[in-house]
């Protein structure tokens, strides 16, 4: 319950808004340590955790910044604020690699493949996942790419006549 609570924290979200988003916001998934295809919570569990347990006083606020605070005074940390520091080599190769010529050629023709996968996403129903289960979400993706495939064929038979 208090990883639901972080993420309506952080993202400011309404508790509806935060189970709605952990159905299909995978990084919600991983962050609640869930697999795709599990079921989140009712939204009711989540507002009456928080208002019995909890007793609805920004506990969660409180918390982060005692943490912050412990932080600080322990030196583990320097300020409010953090930054992200490279130190994997496969890091810097791919740094390296998106400052190559190579990779600024491959990226001038990348707004072709943008342009597809957000027909997927916004014609197709690619955005969401209608089903339960990785089988399911192949199915649909095939389905979804199936189509677009069709249409596309459709539309090569008309020109070429």
């Amino acid at each position: 319950m208090f990883n639901y609570l972080l993420l309506k924290s952080i993202f400011d979200l309404s508790d509806i808004d935060v189970v709605e988003r952990s159905k299909y916001d995978m990084s919600f998934k991983y962050f609640l340590e869930m697999a795709p295809e599990d079921l989140v919570i009712d939204p009711s569990s989540l507002t009456k955790f928080r208002r019995l347990r909890l007793q609805d006083v920004g506990l969660l606020d409180l918390l982060i910044q005692k943490i912050v605070e412990i932080a600080l005074d322990k030196k583990l940390i320097k300020s409010k604020t953090y930054s992200v520091t490279i130190k994997s080599n496969e890091h810097k190769d791919q740094e390296a690699f998106q400052n190559s010529g190579e990779f600024k050629e491959k990226a001038k023709s990348c707004y072709k493949i943008e342009a597809k996968n957000s027909e997927l996403k916004n014609r197709h129903g690619y955005d969401v996942a209608t089903s339960a289960g990785l089988f399911g979400m192949q199915i649909q993706g095939a389905m979804a790419i199936f189509a677009v495939n069709l249409k596309r064929i459709r539309t090569l038979m008309r020109e070429s006549e």
